[in-house]
């Protein structure tokens, strides 16, 4: 370990670099003294992956570089968007609000509106059993 390395800010730090084993690869990887700093001010517990592992469950899953855990947050809600007729963001990241971040475009499903009978584009999967609405219908029932 070099001079300086487990400092923070000029402050000694209460941690030093760690080895861990990889629980997919058990290849060895360091656990820096600010990566345990970052860690434990965000309550997290410590790695169980390398970086490369971590990076490949995450493009495995999908994920399109949010950094803000594993479940996206985009719109669900009907009428939100710019009255396109679909009701649904356009799926350029949590709620369009900005950011620097985006999930790519949002896999939607065709279903039949519940309540008129029109054909509708929803974001989700329908499940039979449970009633689906189109835009108009949505913004109805929820009014």
């Amino acid at each position: 370990m070099d001079a300086g390395a487990g400092e923070h800010r000029g402050a000694p730090s209460l941690y030093s670099d760690k080895v861990l084993t990889c629980a997919d690869c058990s290849q060895d990887f360091v656990f820096t003294a600010s990566e345990q700093d970052f860690y434990a001010t965000r309550g997290f517990t410590e790695p169980r992956r390398c970086s490369p592992c971590r990076a490949s469950r995450k493009a495995a899953r999908g994920d399109a570089g949010s950094s803000y855990g594993d479940t996206s947050y985009g719109d669900t809600g009907a009428s939100r968007g710019s009255g396109s007729g679909t009701g649904y963001g356009s799926g350029t990241g949590f709620g369009d609000r900005g950011g620097g971040y985006s999930r790519g475009p949002r896999e939607m499903f065709t279903a039949t509106c519940s309540s008129c009978g029109k054909e509708a584009s929803v974001p989700f999967r329908p499940t039979s059993g449970k009633p689906v609405y189109c835009s108009d219908c949505f913004t109805i029932r929820r009014a």
